[in-house]
């Protein structure tokens, strides 16, 4: 076991933070000049950058969900079965989300089967 430290460690959750940013801006306002829509990375840096000044975390850390199932589905195939899929405006947009994570040394975690909820209550129990 090591010693405990007094580092913060702050795990957000990416694809709730670009669903957030992605309807809190009006696509037609943030896109590129070949036409792809960037409210939500705009919107994701901004509120990300909010919660970095204000918390001022040690370490920084964003979790994604990966496209496909996860092992809930294998054990409840109607696990999420009644929500409606993404827009397309904003699936294309976290590509760029992740590209913009890296480019500025952000660490960001997938990983597939699993949820980003899943990879957040696993760092958070790693953190304990």
């Amino acid at each position: 076991m090591t010693e405990p430290t007094n580092e913060t460690l702050l795990v957000v959750d990416g694809h709730s933070l670009a669903f957030r940013a992605f309807y809190a801006l009006p696509v037609e306002n943030f896109s590129t000049a070949a036409g792809q829509a960037t409210n939500a990375v705009w919107g994701f840096a901004t509120m990300l950058s909010q919660v970095i000044e204000a918390e001022k975390p040690d370490h920084l850390g964003v979790a994604f969900d990966m496209k496909g199932g996860t092992f809930r589905n294998d054990m409840l195939p109607q696990y999420k079965g009644t929500r409606e899929a993404a827009p397309e405006e904003l699936l294309t947009q976290l590509p760029l989300i992740q590209r913009m994570l890296k480019a500025l040394g952000v660490t960001y975690i997938e990983k597939q089967g699993y949820e980003g909820d899943d990879i957040i209550a696993t760092l958070a129990t790693m953190g304990d």
